[in-house]
């Protein structure tokens, strides 16, 4: 009798235990009731003890609902997937006070109708980023933690940037009701205490009493009803063309195709010229319109001569080479960068027009 109560007491404990094991639980990352290091549970139990009602969401539906009654709250939106469309996120601006957006993609982005783009990514190198604007809670905030965070420009007001010459991980509209925060990290369970993420965090979510946390799932996809079979969208002549059409692809392969011959043995190794090498890769590169890969390998080509021709090392970086060259030739910096580094030709024209640019540019450094 003993061990049956001693079996018992412990299977209860272990029930018990497993129902109240972190694996049970919110397991989506920077969800309110998430303890894991990516969750934001943190966050979320320090604005409540400050005074902020936050009510969890997971549906569109259940959103809009609470907006409903509470006309004023702060909506706290992080999409990773971009499951919102259109539609819906300009219903979230318009219905709440505010909207804080966290790490958006381009379909976001492109959803909230705000000039805020894309930028970039903070560089690895980069492990903290001072606020380097004006702005109040960033400003208070002070340093953050940069870690894998992305760059936003287009925004009136533009905070923590790498450089003068990237975005921002903090981007806000002019009268703050759209706010982007690039970085995850900034409300995680993990990096919460680090450098003033939590400022930043609490002041950007906490400025009035009532705040929305709100994770978009699949089910909030935008509905636009049964799309249309192919047989819908193709004209009526579509399937007797077709039929026709099969039959001279079949008569053409007949005609023109191509009938091997005997196999013919050829010593190796073969010797390849590098002009013809370099022929055939100009070739496949022309064949598939790689304008960008062609004009990457001849901008690394040529980086790659000056830097041996200035004696520079094969660790020398791509600035390096341009002041050497802006040295010898007498010519602004900048003006080289443009030409060499950030000019993407689009077109083949402009390919072949900037290849001989470069080219003359080459010769000019080596000549003098």
């Amino acid at each position: 009798m003993a061990w049956l109560i001693i079996g018992a007491i412990v299977a209860g404990l272990g029930i018990a235990a497993l129902a109240q094991s972190p694996a049970n639980g919110d397991k989506e990352p920077l969800s309110a009731s998430n303890p894991a290091p990516d969750g934001a549970m943190a966050t979320a139990e320090i604005l409540r003890r400050h005074g902020v009602a936050v009510t969890e969401s997971d549906s569109f539906a259940t959103t809009t609902s609470v907006l409903a009654g509470k006309p004023g709250a702060t909506v706290f939106l992080y999409d990773r997937n971009g499951y919102l469309g259109p539609t819906q996120l300009q219903s979230l601006l318009q219905s709440a006070a505010r909207v804080v957006v966290v790490a958006p993609g381009l379909r976001t982005l492109t959803g909230l109708g705000s000039e805020i783009h894309n930028a970039g990514v903070v560089p690895d190198s980069t492990s903290t980023l001072g606020a380097g604007c004006v702005q109040a809670d960033p400003l208070a905030a002070g340093d953050v933690s940069g870690k894998g965070g992305f760059l936003y420009t287009g925004a009136e007001v533009t905070c923590y940037r790498p450089s003068s010459n990237d975005g921002g991980m903090y981007a806000a509209s002019a009268d703050g009701r759209l706010v982007v925060l690039g970085s995850t990290a900034l409300l995680s369970n993990d990096l919460l205490q680090e450098e003033g993420n939590a400022a930043l965090a609490l002041r950007t979510l906490g400025p009035t009493p009532d705040l929305v946390w709100y994770l978009p799932g699949l089910g909030d996809v935008p509905s636009d009803g049964r799309p249309p079979t192919l047989n819908e969208l193709a004209p009526p002549w579509v399937g007797f063309l077709g039929l026709w059409l099969a039959v001279v692809a079949l008569l053409a392969v007949l005609w023109r195709g191509r009938r091997l011959g005997p196999l013919v043995f050829e010593p190796l190794p073969v010797v390849v010229k590098a002009v013809e090498t370099a022929e055939g890769r100009a070739r496949l590169y022309q064949d598939s319109r790689a304008v960008g890969q062609a004009a990457d390998n001849l901008r690394s080509g040529t980086l790659t001569r000056l830097a041996k021709h200035f004696r520079l090392g094969p660790e020398a970086g791509a600035d390096a080479v341009l002041d050497a060259v802006a040295r010898k030739v007498d010519r602004p910096a900048q003006e080289l960068r443009m030409l060499l580094l950030e000019h993407r030709p689009r077109t083949e024209s402009e390919l072949v027009q900037w290849a001989q640019s470069i080219e003359t540019l080459e010769q000019e450094a080596i000549a003098q």
